[in-house]
């Protein structure tokens, strides 16, 4: 397991160092920065699975990039990747943006790395061992009360005015101390395992978004579940994370679609 949290670190490491490159050759009023958005994102997957490709050239991948994604030859093991998670955030010159990397293996998550390029913080965890930043242990807050509690969201990019979400949201900020959209799905998972944030939600991610953080919540000792309160679906990833099952469980009362 060391090894492979090593390797995660690395790559998502080499990931950060394109995504810092690449955002000194644009800016979002340029008449296409999509494309060379997307040129960033891919140069940061590029750069992500050579350092994967390298150790483990049998393993499967699952990326943002359909076409890049292989399955399994060896042992069902499965590399997540998300090389750009916060990509608005990128575009427009904000800092909340991240490399995510995760290693899988028939469901289970091992370990897993979130690196934010800019505050040169690196989160790691491997299951069974803690979570990290920069090396230093982590655990979240012991915040149990959503009146006492920061809380972070999540919404499709082009949320509808009657989403059921944003009356989920109106909610959650009349009864929480405060709500962020910070706009990676990552590193609000890394802060609720820092305490940063006492717990997230969000109706609409990918595999790739939260496959790390997920595993860096539990390891910090929160919980995650879905949305609804059943074991969580990499999937469909609809999710709760809080410090704890008291806090999940006040955020899913007002956020649930079960409700």
């Amino acid at each position: 397991m060391p090894e492979f949290i090593t390797v995660c670190e690395e790559a998502a490491r080499a990931g950060g160092a394109v995504l810092l490159d690449w955002a000194g050759r644009f800016t979002v009023r340029e008449k296409r920065p999509a494309d060379l958005v997307t040129e960033a994102d891919l140069a940061s997957q590029d750069a992500v699975r050579k350092v994967l490709q390298g150790r483990y050239p049998n393993h499967g991948f699952l990326a943002e990039e359909e076409e890049l994604s292989i399955p399994s030859r060896e042992d069902g093991f499965r590399w997540i990747i998300d090389p750009l998670d916060g990509t608005t955030n990128y575009v427009h010159g904000m800092h909340n943006y991240c490399v995510s990397v995760a290693l899988e293996r028939h469901g289970e998550i091992l370990a897993g790395a979130v690196f934010d390029p800019n505050a040169g913080e690196c989160y790691t965890a491997s299951v069974g061992e803690g979570a990290y930043l920069n090396g230093r242990r982590l655990t979240v807050s012991d915040v149990d009360q959503l009146s006492q509690a920061l809380i972070a969201a999540s919404f499709p990019p082009r949320v509808r005015r009657d989403d059921p979400g944003i009356e989920a949201f109106v909610e959650v900020l009349v009864a929480s101390q405060a709500v962020r959209r910070l706009g990676s799905a990552a590193l609000n998972l890394c802060y609720v395992a820092a305490g940063r944030l006492d717990g997230y939600w969000a109706s609409a991610t990918h595999p790739w978004d939260v496959a790390a953080g997920v595993l860096l919540v539990r390891e910090a000792g929160g919980v995650v579940t879905d949305l609804d309160g059943g074991d969580l679906d990499l999937m469909q990833a609809r999710l709760i994370a809080a410090s704890g099952p008291p806090l999940a469980e006040q955020i899913r009362d007002l956020v649930s679609t079960d409700s």
